[in-house]
């Protein structure tokens, strides 16, 4: 229970809801056992009215007898059936307080996590897979929430139910007490087994069906390569083994489930005819009247659901406690990335890289190793490489996703760990090599960070970008729908919008991570030659394994294997015949090779 212990904040928010549903059971239950005296007292009325109505025989006097016994069993009738109303209303009061309590509790749990998420770092992302995070905040949640909601209710139904029905048993009859509730404790702790055995069962088909979704999901989106390949046939086998695992679990849970109710009815049928048997036998020897027996065995049914109920209700716990125990362990994560000084100056661009190495925490590869360059506002900076030289690790330390391990980041004069996190992401405009646009209209895809949206500044973001013809072609124009990532657009029209997003925000700091890695040559200069100007006004860095990317650069360093083995003007670099006179001289043969 120790793990539940943090849902102790939730229920003392919402504790007036948990109170008065605790009273409203209270009440609810006195209206199920005043039914029951009811009913023992019109038995035993019954009985006795009977024995002297024969005595009358068939005069006036019987008639009038009859009449005054009708009028009896009415009033008791009517009395029982509005004990059973209030008890109805008091019982819809009840979901009413503790229900919704969950409902409220579960929606500020999983808005909790979510804002939580959000402020972790890359690295957090980088070690956990999109499937479990999303299990934590929907599948965890909703077991938690099975403990708030019913779990909670019953469990206060049965704190409140139990001593009120059996304390007023015991002051009847203590024999018949016993012997009545002799069968409830098998019955919660065999419900107790049977549910751990469903449970079980359950996840296990939980886990066959999540399998055979990821199956169709990935056979879907990769249809075309299923296609091309002409695996159809073998897809198709393969989702009907999967299918047979999750049916054979699927019937092996309905075997189980069907124990849960013959085995509920049995004890319930034990119970009542040790009552019936009992409290026949004190009948005979004239201890009780009839409508004991009648009274107890109303009892007995009272107690068998709550009872059932127990096995039931500690195994929500013990699920609700092994996901809040999964939901703590991601909320227990610290963000290392903090602000020292928490500034929001604006930024004019001047760019300090000292001695900068750097180690990813999730994998131990060293990506950077003692890299030093300047910038200076409104200048531009290429960052060239072959691939996996550390070019977007500078990306990701720029936009503070980690710290350096080693040397430090200063921006205007001043340590990048001072600046406030979020005011320094809203200066930087990043476009970042795998392109990804939200299922949206093209417009709010390209005015995403904008605090609204300004037509004017995007149509000028979509033209810089070289999108603006290609967007207005379509028959919507920028109110077009894309489809999941963008799925709507090419390649090259992916990242020309990424582009425009990036630009419409009129950042003082632009970062291209390697983004025209996917158009043309031509479509390549379209778009540096459209971003010329806005280059000259705001510092820019370009990260790209194109040497062509590097033309309009003022500056350019080259990284290889994480260290910077060259620097200067592509003049400079071309004139020391280095490691980027080779990767030009390479490039430009390969380009020379495809147009002819």
């Amino acid at each position: 229970m120790k793990h539940l212990l943090r849902l102790n904040k939730y229920l003392y928010k919402y504790k007036w809801y948990l109170l008065l549903g605790t009273l409203f059971t209270i009440i609810s239950n006195i209206f199920v056992i005043i039914p029951a005296q009811l009913v023992r007292i019109s038995i035993d009325f019954v009985v006795e009215s009977f024995t002297y109505y024969q005595v009358f025989g068939d005069g006036q006097l019987a008639e009038m007898a009859r009449s005054g016994f009708l009028k009896f069993v009415l009033v008791f009738g009517v009395l029982i059936l509005i004990m059973a109303l209030l008890r109805g209303f008091f019982l819809f009061l009840i979901r009413q307080t503790v229900i919704i309590m969950s409902r409220l509790i579960e929606y500020d749990l999983k808005n909790d996590i979510f804002e939580h998420y959000q402020k972790l770092p890359l690295s957090f992302y980088r070690k956990n897979s999109t499937g479990d995070l999303m299990a934590r905040i929907t599948e965890d949640v909703s077991k938690v929430r099975m403990y708030l909601g019913p779990a909670l209710m019953y469990g206060i139904n049965l704190l409140v139910l139990f001593p009120l029905v059996i304390g007023y048993m015991l002051t009847v009859n203590v024999e018949l007490t016993i012997y009545s509730l002799l069968p409830l404790p098998i019955l919660s702790i065999s419900i107790y087994f049977v549910n751990n055995m469903i449970n079980e069962r359950s996840e296990k088909i939980q886990r066959s069906l999540s399998g055979l979704s990821t199956f169709v999901q990935e056979a879907f989106s990769g249809i075309r390569v299923l296609k091309a390949f002409v695996r159809e046939d073998d897809s198709a086998n393969d989702f009907t083994k999967a299918s047979e695992d999750y049916k054979e679990k699927s019937i092996s849970l309905t075997m189980v489930q069907s124990l849960f109710f013959p085995l509920i009815m049995a004890l319930i049928g034990i119970s009542t005819i040790l009552t019936v048997y009992i409290g026949g036998i004190q009948v005979m020897e004239g201890r009780i009247g009839y409508g004991v027996i009648a009274e107890f065995i109303l009892y007995v049914n009272m107690l068998t659901w709550p009872v059932t109920s127990l096995g039931w209700v500690t195994s929500i716990i013990q699920r609700a406690a092994a996901s809040q125990a999964r939901i703590n362990e991601f909320l227990d994560e610290e963000n290392p990335m903090i602000s020292s000084h928490a500034l929001n100056d604006h930024i004019a661009g001047n760019i300090e890289v000292r001695n900068v190495s750097f180690v990813y925490p999730d994998s131990g590869i060293k990506a950077l190793e003692n890299v030093s360059f300047t910038i200076n506002s409104g200048e531009s900076l290429a960052i060239i490489g072959t691939t996996g030289s550390g070019k977007s690790t500078i990306a990701n330390l720029l936009l503070r996703m980690y710290d350096p391990t080693e040397g430090e980041i200063w921006i205007d004069g001043r340590n990048i760990n001072e600046y406030d996190i979020s005011s320094l992401r809203k200066q930087i405009g990043y476009v970042p090599q795998d392109v990804f646009l939200f299922s949206d209209t093209i417009e709010s895809n390209i005015a995403f960070g904008l605090d609204e949206i300004e037509k004017d500044k995007i149509e000028k973001a979509a033209k810089d970008a070289d999108v603006y013809q290609n967007i207005i072609e379509f028959q919507n124009g920028f109110e077009t729908k894309l489809g999941e990532r963008g799925v709507t657009l090419s390649g090259g029209q992916k990242q020309r919008v990424s582009i425009a997003r990036a630009i419409a925000k009129e950042p003082s700091i632009l970062l291209l991570d390697d983004c025209l890695s996917a158009v043309d040559t031509k479509t390549e200069n379209a778009i540096l030659n459209a971003l010329k100007d806005i280059m000259t006004k705001r510092t820019s860095i370009i990260i790209s394994h194109r040497v062509s990317s590097a033309k309009l650069a003022d500056k350019i360093i080259v990284l290889d294997d994480g260290r910077l083995v060259e620097q200067g003007t592509h003049e400079v670099l071309m004139a020391q015949k280095g490691t980027y006179a080779e990767l030009y001289e390479k490039q430009t043969s390969a380009n020379e090779l495809v147009d002819e």
